[in-house]
């Protein structure tokens, strides 16, 4: 057990090493990093495909680096809004780490971007464990999942700046509490901030755009000045 316990924590110790780096030339080019951590079948590609439908609109630069165990069908769905979506096939590891971030990162165009999502593989254990160089992660916890989420997997909500509650429209069509969901994501993690989502109905994804706005603007706040 010990020797297992060993191994983890060199691990872990290399990706964050490598997470800095990262972080360091992200930082460098004010470029709002956002890491997007759910369950399988939540709704992050859909999120992102609306995200990007939206800032088509913008002069904002985005590039997606998206995490999946098989297939390249999400990025192949991304690439169709124009901007550069790559994909992260991991051959069974149920994780993204930052070498591969980095590896994907590195043969981007080499423009700086505004935005670079991540996003990573379904999964609410093994991605909470690993820094990506993100600015946040962002948990999505769709109405169609068990509201007891948030205890049952701590560990991403506590490390959550965002939980993004999705499929809300769907609410009155399940037992899920929302209130219950909430209430215990900040009993893990007290300061996470909440927004709700929907792809194909009322509230849409304004909130959470607006919440992109919020961060990029503290992005900038170090030197760059906005576009647009």
């Amino acid at each position: 057990m010990a020797e297992r316990v060993e191994v983890r924590e060199g691990v872990l110790k290399e990706n964050d090493r490598i997470a800095a780096e990262l972080r360091g030339a992200l930082a460098a080019d004010r470029t709002l990093c956002l890491n997007l951590i759910s369950s399988p079948g939540a709704g992050k590609t859909s999120i992102l495909e609306g995200t990007l439908a939206a800032l088509r609109a913008t002069p904002l630069r985005a590039a997606v680096l998206t995490g999946d165990i098989q297939t390249e069908r999400d990025a192949d769905r991304l690439k169709r809004y124009g901007f550069p979506a790559l994909q992260i096939t991991t051959g069974g590891t149920c994780h993204l780490d930052a070498s591969m971030v980095k590896r994907s990162f590195a043969t981007l165009p080499p423009d700086a971007l505004d935005i670079l999502f991540i996003e990573n593989v379904g999964n609410l254990v093994c991605p909470a464990s690993y820094d990506l160089g993100e600015d946040a992660k962002v948990v999505v916890l769709s109405v169609t999942e068990g509201d007891d989420k948030p205890l049952k997997y701590p560990g991403i909500f506590r490390r959550a700046r965002l939980m993004l509650l999705h499929k809300i429209d769907l609410l009155p069509h399940t037992r899920f509490s929302r209130d219950a969901a909430v209430a215990d994501a900040r009993r893990v993690n007290p300061g996470i901030e909440v927004v709700e989502t929907s792809c194909l109905a009322e509230p849409g994804l304004g909130a959470w755009l607006r919440w992109i706005d919020g961060q990029l603007a503290i992005k900038r706040g170090a030197g760059r000045p906005a576009r647009g």
